[in-house]
């Protein structure tokens, strides 16, 4: 009898399976690591909007430690996910499997970066985001006149953000920029993207050069919006600004140039990141806009 109890006793099953659970709590942070990354959420402001630690967050995306379900709720709050959707689990295929071991090795500049290209590729909403069309680039590239002058060929509302930050906080920029200064204006600048796309299901879009600074912003940009990088030499920047009547770059004209090309190559690589580059280097308006239509009005 004795015999028997203890048979039974070394071949019941173990309740749980600690390998299965470790690779639930490890995929757990992959999802929570992805979709902060598919919403350009730094973690930082996910740790903030959670009510965790950015230490104990960090330690949820490595799947490092075993969130509580009041902890998961709050993160997939601050994602947008419901807790069905954070907690869902699936039948991983082999092909699956290969990609989420690739995506684990990269960065998460990196990781950013493939979750974009993911998007625009295989997306289902690029139609609609390819029916917003933002122009990018330093002042002087020619985004204003490109962007009214296409607006009118499409039919479609001409919106300049900046512009509507100065409506949103009731003064102008330099007013912005002496009473809130440059974190103040950035936050401003962010609730006024997702208004403008929250209201416009197509609209030509310009924004300020210096968005690609801020890494939430210029995301939700690039995920919202089909972008387009207007590229000139920085002397043509320049002397477009100097056109514009602002004589203020030609106070030190050397120093002035130089700057202008510290940005541009400090900023490239954020620039690239957008779906096509127009440069309008020694090109007039009206050869730029046929290339910009051609690129934004594909044939199908």
């Amino acid at each position: 009898m004795d015999t028997k109890t203890k048979d039974h006793t070394a071949a019941a099953p173990t309740l749980h399976d600690e390998t299965a659970d470790a690779e639930f709590i490890r995929s757990l942070g992959m999802r929570v690591r992805e979709g902060r990354a598919r919403r350009g959420i730094s973690r930082k402001a996910l740790a903030l909007n959670a009510a965790v630690s950015e230490r104990y967050l960090a330690q949820v995306e490595n799947g490092e430690t075993n969130p509580s379900i009041m902890v998961l709720r709050h993160i997939s709050t601050a994602l947008g996910f419901s807790l069905m959707e954070m907690l869902e689990t699936q039948q991983e295929s082999t092909d699956y499997r290969l990609i989420q071991r690739f995506l684990e090795q990269l960065s998460p500049n990196r990781l950013e970066d493939a979750l974009l290209c993911l998007m625009r590729e295989f997306g289902k909403e690029d139609a609609s985001r390819r029916r917003r069309i933002a122009l990018v680039g330093l002042r002087g590239a020619g985004k204003s006149t490109l962007g009214r002058a296409l607006s009118v060929e499409l039919g479609t509302p001409f919106v300049e953000i900046n512009s509507a930050i100065e409506t949103e906080a009731g003064m102008n920029l330099n007013e912005i920029f002496m009473l809130y200064g440059q974190p103040g204006f950035r936050r401003l600048e962010r609730r006024c993207l997702e208004s403008i796309v929250a209201q416009h299901e197509a609209a030509v879009i310009t924004v300020g050069g210096g968005i690609v600074s801020e890494a939430e912003t210029f995301n939700l940009l690039l995920m919202n919006c089909y972008t387009v990088w207007v590229k000139a030499s920085p002397e043509e920047h320049m002397s477009r600004v100097v056109a514009q009547g602002d004589l203020r770059p030609m106070e030190g004209s050397a120093e002035a140039m130089e700057d202008m090309r510290r940005i541009l190559v400090a900023r490239e690589s954020l620039y690239s990141k957008a779906d096509f580059t127009l440069d309008t280097t020694g090109r007039t308006p009206e050869e730029c806009l046929a290339l910009l239509r051609q690129t934004v009005t594909p044939t199908t």
